[in-house]
């Protein structure tokens, strides 16, 4: 433990020797970030500035991709400062931040995921009566909730943990994830209960949601005609990608926090690293190749 003017230090241990590749590493990750910042601010301000893209679809999109901004954001500058660094270090309270930031956004992912699953929904399914159903009132509402609930579920975690005890002050990890419960002397139930709350109504739910609403669907276009069919297609199959390519990385992180310390530190910094870069990059590079408005827009932009 470091203590500098009574500010508790963490020491993150899930980087490898660096001493020889460390320019390279900070070289990689900026342009990642860089690249990042250029894709995911060119999509939102293309929807921000253009009226044609005011549709509920388009504003959950440049949702989406505001929070990988900010998470990324959050993330990278601290990552860019570790591998310049001799000692890879963070303050208790950075990383509580961190923790906050990382699965508040998470649960916001689902549960924009799931608003634009049912905005698909009734546009396909139920096309007269989407006027009145998907008003801007509406998209608001959906807009708040997805942002408000996980906050506060995850608020609420984070101020349980920030009044634990610490017996722990080394991280296996590169930043700060659920891996903090093993920096605590001993486990608390009401976290717990508050973890698994909090995971139902932020993830399980609404993948549940999102798995019936897209099963309808399908259901409904195979019975209806070409039109339809390819109208499902052409919008839904870059949410799938997205929602798919997600709960992937969201496995990962379940994984390499449940296995911790008997992952190799090489394996675990390439799981961690990919669980941070894959994500907010792919995000506008789908939305910016399939969805037909987007493409078009970007086209004439860049060329």
């Amino acid at each position: 433990m470091d203590r500098q003017h009574n500010v508790t230090y963490i020491t993150l241990d899930g980087f490898v020797d660096m001493s020889t590749y460390r320019y390279l590493y900070f070289s990689l990750i900026f342009t990642e970030y860089a690249l990042i910042i250029c894709f995911n601010v060119s999509i939102v301000s293309l929807i921000w500035v253009h009226k044609s893209l005011h549709d509920p679809m388009y504003v959950f999109i440049a949702a989406l991709l505001f929070n990988s901004v900010l998470y990324s954001s959050t993330v990278y500058p601290k990552l860019l400062l570790d591998f310049l660094s001799s000692k890879q270090i963070i303050s208790y309270s950075m990383c509580l931040f961190q923790f906050f930031i990382n699965y508040s956004l998470g649960g916001s992912e689902f549960l924009l995921l799931a608003a634009m699953a049912y905005d698909r929904y009734v546009s396909i399914c139920r096309p007269l009566l989407y006027p009145s159903i998907m008003k801007r009132s509406t998209v608001s509402m959906f807009l708040v909730l997805a942002w408000l609930l996980p906050a506060c579920q995850i608020v609420v975690l984070t101020t349980l943990s920030a009044n634990m005890k610490l017996c722990n002050f080394t991280l296996n990890g590169i930043f700060c994830n659920n891996s903090i419960y093993s920096l605590y002397c001993v486990s608390s139930t009401a976290r717990s209960i508050l973890g698994v709350v909090a995971l139902t109504l932020t993830a399980i739910l609404p993948l549940l949601f999102i798995l019936f609403t897209y099963t309808r669907i399908l259901v409904i276009s195979y019975h209806s005609g070409r039109i339809v069919r390819r109208k499902a297609a052409h919008t839904c199959f870059p949410h799938l990608l997205v929602l798919l390519s997600f709960s992937c990385l969201c496995v990962f992180d379940v994984t390499i926090a449940r296995l911790g310390s008997d992952l190799p530190k090489a394996a675990h910094l390439v799981m961690t690293l990919q669980t941070m870069l894959y994500h907010p990059i792919f995000n506008p590079v789908i939305y910016g190749v399939k969805m037909k408005e987007i493409s078009k827009h970007l086209k004439r932009v860049f060329c």
